[in-house]
């Protein structure tokens, strides 16, 4: 499963949470670690940095945050990122660097690392979403199958239990989501890959590839 590992889908340069991912082989094993760790982490940011804004809650100074945008703890929100218009963070979330959290977007237990964009109304819950990654407006990530059972990752190479009820999509650096996507619980996208607007994606896309629908997934011309 070594498609799956942390190393080959994240640089960790890139994140403030790259300490939660220590001694874990696969990224959402830190998903239910990402409360206590936001919490830990806020209480040791910089002053100079950083205000602490209500309970567990610590934002950039240099971040531009709208007066209409809701956010609960535990939330980190990063420098010189943008959460606009009416996002709405549920709490145990971490915005990267220079990321953008857009209009009517939701966060719930996520990291998004540096430069990621979530920009217009899109949902991301119990994921992972790499550097400069990016959703496309009204895509999504659902975290919770139909019949309610815990989420297996699946690939060509076989099936990993999570023993989690809740897992959302784990997104690689560079990846491009097309808009009205969905991401199904347990979705793993390789570094650099894009998927077409309007998909169903399911199980895991391979590095360098295009994802045009579940029986097409060709790799990109160098």
């Amino acid at each position: 499963m070594e498609h799956f590992k942390i190393g080959n889908l994240y640089d960790l340069n890139e994140t403030i949470a790259a300490e939660l991912f220590t001694g874990a082989t696969y990224p959402w094993e830190v998903l239910p670690k990402i409360s206590a760790f936001i919490v830990a982490l806020g209480a040791t940011l910089p002053a100079d940095k950083f205000e602490k804004r209500g309970d567990d809650v610590w934002i950039a100074k240099s971040a531009h945050v709208f007066d209409s945008a809701y956010i609960n703890g535990p939330c980190i929100i990063d420098e010189d990122a943008e959460v606009r218009q009416s996002a709405f963070i549920r709490g145990n979330a971490i915005v990267g660097k220079g990321a953008v959290v857009g209009n009517s977007t939701e966060l719930k237990n996520v990291i998004l690392f540096n430069k990621v964009q979530v920009p217009h109304y899109n949902y991301v819950g119990d994921s992972i979403l790499g550097f400069k990654s990016h959703m496309g407006a009204g895509s999504i990530t659902s975290n919770v199958k139909s019949d309610k059972t815990l989420v297996v990752m699946k690939s060509p190479e076989g099936t990993i239990e999570t023993g989690l009820k809740k897992v959302g999509a784990m997104l690689g650096d560079n990846v491009e989501v097309g808009c009205n996507s969905v991401l199904n619980p347990g979705t793993v996208i390789g570094r650099e890959s894009n998927v077409y607007p309007v998909s169903c994606v399911r199980g895991f896309v391979p590095a360098n590839s295009i994802y045009k629908n579940q029986d097409e997934i060709v790799t990109k011309n160098k």
